[in-house]
């Protein structure tokens, strides 16, 4: 049994659906990207949590950590991109220091955990929808064409060779970090 789990993955896997899906049996938990960067403060105005400038980091993270275990009804739930793993580490060291391994650290705050690797075969789509929904701003739309997340502006999606080619590689990139991750940490995820 666990107590917790973390999707383990990169944009455009379909961990938002995953997470849907998992939130909708009412009994694995509310899984959210809780640490994206970019969504902290977000997560924590939403959680009625004090400013940042009104206490130190240390218990800012305490804080924020015991909301986003709260959050996560009963079981607890983690969507995590590999971009933010060692943003993630490293909060969870200041808050549980001098433990060995980041998987120590993770159990430490989140109990037993279970590891789910989440990755897309085909990282050329992958590649074309991440380049896509940032342009357009457009990140997930219903079968019937309903815009469930837009972020941005609508724009006109623009063929990019470049860029397209750039983020496969960084794809790719993510899905081997992920796996020597797993590898250092003796994990043995769920794919």
């Amino acid at each position: 049994m666990f107590d917790a789990y973390i999707i383990c993955g990169t944009p455009r896997t379909g961990s938002t659906l995953l997470c849907n899906l998992l939130k909708s049996t009412n009994k694995t938990g509310a899984p959210h990207s809780f640490y994206r960067r970019q969504d902290i403060t977000e997560w924590a105005e939403e959680w009625g949590l004090p400013g940042r400038d009104t206490m130190s980091e240390l218990d800012f993270d305490v804080t924020y950590l015991n909301a986003a275990i709260k959050a996560g009804k009963g079981v607890f739930g983690l969507r995590l991109m590999r971009e933010n793993l060692d943003e993630l580490s490293a909060i969870l060291d200041r808050i549980h220091p001098g433990l060995p391994s980041d998987r120590a650290r993770f159990e430490r705050a989140f109990g037993r955990v279970l590891y789910m690797h989440l990755s897309r075969e085909d990282k050329l789509a992958q590649a074309v929808s991440l380049v896509k929904a940032q342009q357009t701003g457009l990140w997930h739309i219903a079968p019937d064409g309903t815009e469930i997340e837009r972020v941005g502006q609508p724009a006109e999606p623009r063929y990019d060779f470049q860029r397209i080619s750039d983020e496969v590689s960084e794809l790719q990139a993510y899905d081997t970090a992920w796996n020597v991750w797993f590898a250092q940490q003796g994990v043995a995820p769920l794919r």
